[in-house]
């Protein structure tokens, strides 16, 4: 399920914690699919609904579907605590520095933490 919210005027398509795992390049186009449908600039999906390969990233299912987002300049923004696994994996940890440096993906504790960034 998904509902779409204007944060700072800019159109969020907000994903629920409950729904089909994100694990592959399909499951984020259905994402940019409904996002682009419902006039979206950002996706917002709780850490939790991602497959554990995506935060091993050797697999490079976190890099393929990051670069599906950029493809279809869509923000993606990954909710919630992945304090445990960034300690735990060097390169997790180094992946989720760089995309906050960014614009495009970003990995936030919070919707608050969200709306912070957005401002500007």
């Amino acid at each position: 399920m998904t509902a779409l919210e204007k944060i700072h005027d800019i159109p969020v398509l907000l994903c629920a914690a409950e729904g089909k795992p994100i694990g592959s390049e399909a499951d984020a186009l259905d994402l940019i699919g409904d996002a682009m449908y419902q006039g979206a600039r950002w996706v917002v999906v709780p850490a939790e609904r991602f497959d554990e390969s995506f935060f091993r990233l050797r697999t490079r299912v976190a890099g393929d579907i990051v670069q599906k987002f950029v493809n279809y300049r869509l923000g993606l923004a990954i909710v919630g605590d992945i304090s445990a696994r960034t300690e735990a994996a060097t390169a997790l940890r180094d992946f989720v520095r760089e995309c906050n440096r960014g614009r495009q993906t970003w990995f936030v504790a919070d919707i608050g933490e969200l709306r912070e960034r957005l401002k500007g």
